[in-house]
């Protein structure tokens, strides 16, 4: 248990209540060998640590990203998604906290046991149909009466949105979300035991002129078997993943068709203009370069071999003699 750090002020306060005989240090230290007890609430079991809420965190911050781009598309106009928080609680509390008429999506997420509730806000779920329908994206809440039309667009909407949750999640396991139900009423969905431990994921939304929260649920159950990968260790290890062996020659293969420029100096010279104007016919400009010494070639403009000119197939061209080492060995 972490322990309490006093203040300068508080030091000093003590400090002087002993001395007055106002505390007695005796009775100090006895109070402080005492057992002290900290209350423990078990309908609030925290089964996640710090760690592994940071990782779902990671996670989410990519799903929101994800979610932004899909509705952005299917919408046509401003979103921005964000994750505002990631809490544990129990699933009874976070069922209280909902609408009594909201938005309810229930995915399975095989090869994990359970399922993954979203829950939208109804401002945000009729903005998005408002839209759909091509109005101006304003909220009017009336999810308790969504006609048949009504609810197969916005179910249609989530159901294709399930490609992200899957692509968020590959960093860690690969799942099959599937939309399974959806639901307005909160009372008729039980997924887990009340006491449940559950992570809750809050989604600040804007869509349009339209802002409200997007809440993910996942139990306890879902996670179990993921736990150790949550850990700051497994990320650490999947950063240095061996290298695949298809990808480095689908790779390498395109970098050899990459063009690059190739040219050979045969020398230079500098003159004045003064010279250059009263250039003539027959006048010979002498370069640097000696005529036993081999020339550069330069790849993009860097320095790479040396070589010897010479004739090919009735052509000019140049012999590699050796590698220029030094300066940009990458070039």
């Amino acid at each position: 248990m972490a322990e309490e750090v006093l203040s300068q002020h508080e030091i000093d306060s003590l400090l002087s209540a002993i001395s007055s005989g106002e505390m007695n240090a005796e009775e100090l230290k006895q109070e402080e060998n005492e057992q002290k007890v900290r209350v423990y609430d078990f309908k609030r079991a925290l089964r996640f640590s710090k760690d592994q809420i940071r990782s779902l965190a990671r996670i989410h911050d990519n799903y929101a990203r994800l979610l932004t781009t899909y509705f952005s598309a299917q919408l046509r106009t401003y979103v921005n998604i964000s994750v505002a928080s990631v809490d544990q609680l129990p699933y009874e509390e976070f069922i209280r906290s909902v609408p009594k008429m909201t938005v309810l999506n229930l995915y399975s997420v095989q090869p994990l046991d359970g399922s993954i509730l979203m829950e939208v806000n109804p401002n945000i779920a009729y903005g998005m149909l408002d839209r759909l329908l091509g109005g101006k994206g304003s909220s009017l809440n009336k999810v308790d009466n969504l006609t048949e039309i009504e609810t197969m667009l916005m179910s249609q909407l989530f159901e294709k949105a399930s490609v992200n949750l899957k692509e968020a999640w590959s960093s860690i396991i690969e799942i099959d979300p599937i939309l399974e139900d959806f639901e307005v009423n909160p009372q008729f969905l039980q997924m887990v035991s009340p006491n449940e431990t559950v992570i809750v994921v809050s989604l600040n939304t804007t869509i349009g002129e339209t802002s409200g929260m997007i809440n993910i649920c996942i139990p306890h159950i879902v996670l179990e078997p993921i736990i150790p990968k949550l850990s700051v260790h497994y990320w650490m290890q999947t950063n240095n993943k061996e290298r695949d062996p298809e990808s480095y020659e689908k790779l390498t293969k395109n970098m050899q068709k990459v063009k690059v420029e190739a040219k050979t100096l045969l020398g230079e010279a500098t003159i004045n203009i003064g010279q250059l104007l009263h250039l003539q016919k027959d006048d010979v400009i002498a370069l640097n370069q000696p005529i036993d010494a081999p020339l550069q070639m330069e790849i993009n403009h860097e320095p790479k071999f040396y070589v010897q000119p010479g004739k090919y197939n009735n052509k000019m061209s140049v012999q590699v003699l050796e590698e220029i080492k030094g300066g940009n060995d990458d070039g």
